[in-house]
């Protein structure tokens, strides 16, 4: 079997302060919205880092040594349910991405965001990529800072509001999480402003 080589890119731009963006837990019912922000070297490579979707529990965990470890800086931020609800899981989103750059230990000169659409950071520039975490390392790399944040956050919010399923969904809107909402009702954490739907039941 031949060993997988990584088509992502190590940079956008060989001049300047590169830092990656990513988010995770935007599509959920519960718990906050966590984003990350990644400088990598501009030499970085690593044949299995890509899209943290793709890879498992296992190498996601091997994976966040290696990027805290070789990393230039991260950083790691959340807005809480209360807050999305005030104001919108996309304003949140932006919003934890900011929190995230500005507690960089360095100062980027350009943001690489994953998506479409971004609201600019004060004085530093920006590029969205669409399916940027399967094209840029260091975007690969804040996603998956942001997806083990946010599952291990959501295992522990799990002990303390059991029923719902989340070591296992992560808040996200299974079968299983909707029909514990409807069951239960909603938990402290869950998001009011996010609709709740069951279609399968017969």
């Amino acid at each position: 079997m031949q060993n997988k080589v990584s088509t992502l890119l190590s940079y956008y731009s060989p001049n300047g302060i590169e830092a990656g963006l990513d988010e995770a837990g935007r599509g959920c019912l519960a718990g906050p919205v966590v984003a990350a922000a990644v400088v990598l070297p501009k030499d970085f490579y690593h044949p299995l880092l890509t899209d943290s979707k793709k890879l498992s529990a296992k190498q996601r965990e091997t994976l966040i040594e290696v990027i805290k470890t070789e990393s230039i800086a991260y950083a790691i931020a959340e807005v809480d349910h209360a807050k999305i609800d005030e104001i919108n899981i996309y304003k949140a989103s932006v919003r934890a991405m900011h929190l995230a750059v500005e507690q960089l230990s360095i100062r980027p000169d350009h943001l690489l965001v994953d998506g479409n659409r971004f609201i600019e950071y004060p004085f530093i520039s920006h590029t969205c990529i669409v399916k940027g975490d399967s094209k840029f390392f260091s975007i690969a790399a804040a996603s998956i800072l942001a997806k083990t944040y946010r599952d291990q956050w959501m295992r522990e919010a799990a002990l303390q509001f059991p029923g719902y399923g989340w070591e296992r969904n992560a808040g996200y809107p299974t079968l299983e999480h909707r029909k514990a909402v409807l069951k239960k009702g909603f938990s402290p954490i869950h998001r009011k402003t996010f609709r709740v739907e069951i279609k399968e039941i017969s």
